[in-house]
């Protein structure tokens, strides 16, 4: 499967060692339930849909969210996150149907 466009957010931009920070992790998903009808052929639509979010910080996870169907078109997973030091913040992503994809970012800190 394609790659899906994915983002990795933090806020503040600017911050040190050992502030906490707010993580947005945003993916293109169409998250569909299995339940809803597609207008043009009357088939149902295969459910596709996010069942876990795990976050890493330097390959050692410290998060990890169970996800079901009723999560929005297009979600927006949220966490706050004590920087320790630099390092990579990873988030890895399955689906239901078996897709597993994951977006990094590397972090940073001033001071």
């Amino acid at each position: 499967m394609a790659e899906r466009k994915s983002l990795i957010k933090i806020k503040p931009k600017k911050f040190k060692s050992g502030d906490v920070v707010k993580v947005n992790f945003m993916v293109m998903h169409p998250m569909e339930t299995g339940m809803r009808k597609d207008k043009k052929s009357g088939k149902i639509v295969p459910a596709d849909y996010i069942t876990e979010v795990k976050f890493f910080f330097n390959d050692t996870p410290f998060t990890t969210m169970q996800v079901w169907e009723s999560v929005s078109t297009n979600p927006v997973f949220t966490i706050n996150f004590k920087v320790p030091a630099a390092g990579t913040l990873k988030v890895v992503y399955k689906t239901n149907t078996g897709e597993v994809q994951e977006k990094s970012k590397k972090l940073k800190p001033k001071g």
